[in-house]
């Protein structure tokens, strides 16, 4: 059964903007997992933007729902999740001038490192997970290294399908559904988890959550948007209620 990851990193946005103590992003877990969240998603960046060490820390220790911790590739942030020992790593691209993760990590360019990263992740018990673009030289890289999951990065498809007036029949937005649906085929086929993740949110969401063998959709910015008006717990189970209804089989009449 498709599951939602909820990725509370800009409720530590929020708190950054003040240098104070709240709000909380452990309570943002909390509320996520009440409202049925089935995991919560971290990124500690290296400038450490918003999550920080002792965030990741009371999160491991405080909440009991699953934790995909994001992170760049380095010896610092692979030393910090063996020690944290979250459910997953996934591994992403990571630039300071960015404002969020803008593409894929390309596996191909750092196989060789990676693996060590991998296996290093795996021998402390820990899932790893890339964050790729939905291109099959990178799906089978990704598989090379030894990585149990793609998380394929739906930011192409939810710009085509803003920039089509939120048209999802739209050629361009067809277009980019397609390719996810090709690159999440051959995750399958090599014997990897399919998850996708970034951009979607209450109106681009299904087309996604149908695709076939999906497992898992990380989404935070728009739950945390529609939060500031309704609250974290609707939110998220609005967004699970949207992605459970897609994914659900056909009714037989």
């Amino acid at each position: 059964m498709i599951e939602l990851g909820v990725n509370i990193d800009h409720v530590a946005t929020l708190r950054q903007a003040r240098r104070t103590w709240e709000p909380d992003p452990v309570w943002a877990a909390v509320e996520a997992h009440l409202a049925g969240a089935d995991g919560i998603t971290v990124h500690l960046r290296e400038d450490r933007r918003h999550i920080n060490d002792v965030d990741v820390r009371r999160l491991r220790e405080l909440t009991q729902i699953k934790l995909n911790l994001e992170m760049g590739a380095t010896d610092e942030m692979v030393g910090i999740a063996c020690g944290l020992k979250p459910e997953m790593a996934m591994l992403v691209p990571e630039g300071r001038h960015e404002i969020t993760t803008e593409g894929g990590l390309d596996v191909l360019a750092q196989e060789a490192r990676l693996k060590q990263v991998v296996a290093r992740l795996a021998d402390n018990g820990i899932v790893t997970s890339v964050f790729i673009d939905a291109e099959l030289p990178q799906i089978e890289a990704a598989a090379r290294i030894g990585a149990r999951v793609c998380e394929i990065h739906t930011g192409p498809y939810a710009h085509a399908f803003h920039d089509a007036g939120r048209d999802a029949e739209s050629p361009a937005v067809q277009a980019e559904l397609a390719k996810l649906r090709l690159a999440g085929e051959r995750v399958l086929e090599l014997g990897m988890r399919f998850n996708a993740g970034h951009a979607l949110n209450y109106y681009n969401v299904q087309a996604v959550a149908a695709l076939p063998g999906v497992r898992e959709l990380h989404i935070g910015h728009a739950i945390v948007s529609r939060a500031v008006f309704v609250g974290l717990r609707e939110a998220v189970a609005e967004m699970k209620r949207l992605i459970r209804e897609a994914a659900a089989p056909a009714v037989v009449r």
